[in-house]
């Protein structure tokens, strides 16, 4: 699969574009995210099935209660560590404007990261042939509906592209790259906060060393851990084995690429990244909230 193909959302019509804007309102977020832009463009057939099968999951009231968990999980386990950092227009060097635009962006963000982990958790699962669901929760939220939530509307994410990101930082990017574990390259946060250098740099130099330390460590595992909790006790459960893609004529072949990416998506830098949006997003006062009400 080539990961380097995608479907933009100004590309997308017919049936492309309703799944793009179904996944956004079902997201609650103005942003399709790149996985499901590479498998727009590798194997949309795929992507027409499985979100079929993984949209009633994300409608819950179990699903809300697992994403202000997942939020509030991070942000404990850093706030016990040490007193973080939190900006305002003046402290980052941003215009009041520019400082509306970034804090929204990372709003958007910050709201579909615990969906992005359950999404790349579950699908990593069932495509292994591991077990998901297989500890069905038995309680009111488990079927009941998504609650309204409390938050800020998000903005729209745009992103400078890598190869148009300023040379003064190059030293933030390498050192970035190097915390991560990225061999080029630069995840959709860092594209965005870039778009504002200064504010890039004031946040990096301050939090890099809160992403070098234990506490972001056992933050990282504690949130997959929540995303696995949840997989595990979901009330409906997709069918994404091997087999069941057989039974919808999919090849071997093209099973081995949609596993390929899940598991890129799941195991690599990724496991790092969307907690650090978490900490980036309370910096600037933009996370959601993380307690249902």
């Amino acid at each position: 699969m080539d990961a380097s193909k995608q479907v933009y959302e100004s590309a997308a019509t017919g049936w492309q574009r309703g799944l793009y804007d179904d996944i956004k309102t079902t997201f609650r977020a103005p942003v399709v995210n790149w996985f499901f832009r590479t498998l727009m463009a590798n194997q949309p057939t795929f992507l027409r099935y499985a979100w079929g099968q993984l949209k009633p999951a994300f409608e819950t009231r179990a699903f809300a209660r697992y994403e202000v968990e997942y939020r509030d999980t991070v942000l404990t386990v850093l706030e016990e560590d040490r007193t973080l950092p939190h900006y305002d227009p003046t402290t980052v060097g941003l215009s009041p404007a520019e400082f509306r635009e970034a804090r929204g962006q990372l709003a958007t963000l910050d709201t579909v990261i615990p969906r992005l982990a359950f999404l790349f958790e579950t699908l990593d699962r069932a495509l292994s042939d591991e077990p998901v669901g297989e500890s069905p929760a038995e309680d009111w939220e488990a079927t009941a509906p998504f609650p309204e939530m409390d938050r800020e509307s998000g903005l729209s994410v745009t992103m400078t592209p890598f190869e148009d990101v300023p040379d003064s930082l190059a030293e933030t990017v390498a050192s970035i790259q190097d915390v991560h574990g990225f061999d080029s390259g630069l995840p959709t946060i860092y594209r965005s906060l870039a778009q504002w250098p200064p504010l890039l740099e004031t946040m990096w130099n301050d939090l890099e060393s809160v992403l070098e330390s234990t506490a972001f460590e056992a933050a990282c595992v504690s949130s997959w851990s929540n995303a696995a909790e949840h997989a595990s006790a979901l009330a409906y459960t997709p069918r994404l084995s091997p087999a069941d893609l057989r039974d919808v004529g999919m090849s071997d072949e093209e099973i081995e690429g949609v596993q390929g990416l899940a598991e890129q998506f799941r195991h690599g830098p990724v496991e790092t990244v969307l907690p650090a949006v978490t900490l980036y997003a309370a910096t600037l006062d933009a996370t959601g909230p993380r307690r249902l009400g």
